[in-house]
């Protein structure tokens, strides 16, 4: 009984360690948007193609971030 409850609060440590990967996209998600916003601020007529770059980035960075959910997933449920 207790190896069981042991090797579930193991699994449950693991998978939150995995998720520290989407710590460095929510910053860098952060830092983008900010400097986007700077950028829009300085020069409105760009505003269009700065709001692509930036959405497209974006998605880029929250990819990274999906991995370390999967990977927590995995952890939890296949471990």
């Amino acid at each position: 009984m207790e190896n069981q409850s042991l090797e579930v609060g193991l699994k449950a440590v693991g998978a939150g360690l995995s998720m520290i990967g989407a710590l460095g996209p929510g910053i860098g998600i952060g830092l983008l948007v900010q400097g986007a916003l700077e950028s829009i601020g300085r020069n409105p007529d760009a505003a269009g193609q700065i709001q692509t770059n930036m959405i497209l980035g974006i998605a880029f960075a929250e990819a990274i971030a999906i991995y370390a959910l999967v990977v927590a997933l995995i952890v939890l449920f296949v471990l």
